[in-house]
C-alpha cells in the first residue's frame, strides 16, 4: 500500500484511537482510492473535542513509523505505542512510540529493548495492564528456526514462501495464539508460561481488559461468538461457556469495550455470511451471559472501526467501513474494497446518566432559554456547555451522533 496525503479527510478504517481528557485521538488507518487500499500518512494525528465535536489536525515529527496497515496501537499514560503491521506488503515487528502529552509531537523508534521481540505480524490485539503491553495472536511469518521452537498448538501454518524481510529468509506464514509482553518501564520483551485451554490461533478479533483479566472474542469462523479470558497474574486461560444464554453470531473485525466492573460491550464486525453487522451486545462477566443491546445506530453497521470508553460509561465509536463485503467465487474468498469509509462519531449510552450530565445535555440543547442563568455558572462548566450547545446547533456531518 502507498501513502496518499488527504488533508481534511477523516474517513478511515483500521486506525488506532483512544480518549484522554474527553479528547478522542485518532492515528493511522487506510482509505480506498480508485479501488485500492491506501494507507494514511504517519506524520499526522487527529484530535476531536468530544464536548464540541470539533476536529483538529496535528503534525508529527521525529523517527516516524512507515505508513502501516494491520498494526496495533495502544495508549499508556498519554504515550501511543505502535507495534508491527504491514508496509508495502512486507510484515514488520518494529515498535514506535510518541508522547502525546508534550508538543511538538515527535515519534521515536523503540530499539534499545531486552528480550526476544515477537515475530512480524498483523491483525493482532493488545491489552494494557500495569503499564505493560500484552499482545495476543495475529497473522504473520516465522523463520524455520522459530517454527522448530513453536508448539503446533500455537501456530496454524497456512503457507510457505521464500519472502525476504530485512536480511532474513522467512518461509512460514500463518495464525498464532501467542502471548507476548512488553514492559514499557524496563523496555523488556517476555513470553510468559501459559496455562489452561488455549484459544484457537486467530487475528481480527476483539480484546478488552477488565480488572486483572484480558478477554478476547471472535476472529475465527464459528457460528456463535466465542469468548476466552486470560488471568494476567497467573497467565491461565479460561474458555467461557455461554451456552446458558443467547450468544451473538460469530464475527471478526469487531470491537469490545469494558463498560463497568463486570460488563463488556461489543459492536459491529464482519459476520460469517460476509456482511457488515450493526448489532450491539453486552456480556456480563459474573453471570457469563450475553444480552442484546438496543441502540439508535442500527442503520450504521461498522467493521474495522475503533471503540473507546468515554465519560459517563459512553462507548465512542469512530470510523470504519459501513458496507464491507466478502465475495466468494468457486475457489477463494475475496474482500471487495469499500469506498464508504466513515468519519462520524457514534456514542452508545451503556448506563443511566447522572443528574449533572442530564442537566448539561438539556441546557446544551436549549441554550437560548438560559442566556441569563448561564452567566452564573463557573467558567469551566460554562465553557463545556457552550461547546456542547455549539455542537448540537451545528449538527454538521461528521459530528457526534
Amino acid at each position: 500500500m502507498d501513502c496518499v496525503e488527504r488533508p481534511g479527510r477523516l474517513e478511515r478504517s483500521g486506525h488506532a484511537a483512544f480518549i484522554d481528557n474527553n479528547t478522542l485521538f485518532v492515528w493511522g488507518g487506510y482509505q480506498v482510492v480508485a479501488g485500492d487500499d491506501v494507507t494514511l500518512p504517519s506524520d499526522e494525528i487527529w484530535l476531536c473535542d468530544l464536548d464540541s465535536g470539533t476536529w483538529e489536525r496535528r503534525d508529527m515529527a521525529g523517527d516516524k513509523p512507515p505508513d502501516l496497515s494491520g498494526f496495533c496501537g495502544a495508549n499508556v499514560d498519554g504515550t501511543l505505542y505502535v507495534f508491527a503491521g504491514c508496509h508495502n506488503n512486507q510484515y514488520t515487528n518494529e515498535m514506535y512510540s510518541v508522547d502525546l502529552t508534550k508538543q511538538p509531537f515527535s515519534w521515536r523508534r523503540v530499539t534499545d529493548t531486552k528480550g526476544t521481540t515477537p515475530s512480524p505480524r498483523n491483525s493482532h490485539s493488545c491489552w494494557v495492564h500495569r503499564d505493560r503491553l500484552i499482545y495476543f495472536g495475529g497473522y504473520g511469518c516465522k523463520t524455520m528456526g522459530e517454527m522448530q521452537n513453536t508448539p503446533a498448538t500455537n501456530f496454524i501454518l497456512e503457507d510457505m514462501s521464500w519472502a525476504v524481510i530485512g536480511n532474513t529468509l522467512f518461509r512460514c506464514w500463518g495464525w498464532n495464539n501467542e502471548v507476548n509482553v512488553f514492559d514499557t518501564h524496563a523496555a523488556t520483551w517476555s513470553a510468559p508460561e501459559i496455562r489452561g485451554p488455549l484459544p484457537t490461533p486467530r487475528g481480527c478479533h476483539a480484546s478488552a481488559v477488565l480488572g486483572n483479566k484480558g478477554y478476547i472474542a471472535g476472529g475465527v469462523e464459528a457460528k456463535e461468538l466465542d469468548m476466552f479470558c486470560l488471568d494476567l497474574d497467573t497467565w491461565t486461560w479460561t474458555q467461557i461457556d455461554v451456552s446458558r444464554s443467547r450468544s451473538p453470531p460469530g464475527r471478526s473485525m469487531l470491537t469490545m469495550t469494558c463498560v463497568s466492573d463486570e460488563a463488556l460491550f461489543i459492536y459491529g464486525g464482519l459476520g460469517m455470511d460476509g456482511n457488515t453487522l450493526g448489532d450491539a451486545w453486552r456480556f456480563d462477566t459474573r453471570e457469563r451471559s450475553w444480552s442484546p443491546v438496543r441502540h439508535p445506530h442500527k442503520d450504521k453497521p461498522r467493521v474495522c472501526h475503533t471503540a473507546c470508553l468515554g465519560s459517563d460509561g459512553d462507548v465512542v465509536v469512530f470510523g470504519g467501513s459501513g458496507d464491507m463485503r466478502i465475495l466468494q467465487d468457486t475457489v477463494v474468498f475475496m474482500r471487495a474494497p469499500s469506498p464508504h469509509h466513515c468519519r462520524d462519531v457514534l456514542v452508545f449510552q451503556t448506563q443511566p446518566y447522572s443528574l449533572c450530565r442530564l442537566c448539561e445535555d438539556f441546557i446544551g440543547k436549549h441554550a437560548t432559554l438560559f442566556d441569563e442563568q448561564l452567566d452564573w455558572l463557573p467558567a469551566r462548566m460554562r465553557g463545556k456547555i457552550d461547546k456542547r450547545a455549539a455542537a448540537l446547533s451545528a449538527a454538521a456531518p461528521g459530528l457526534i451522533a
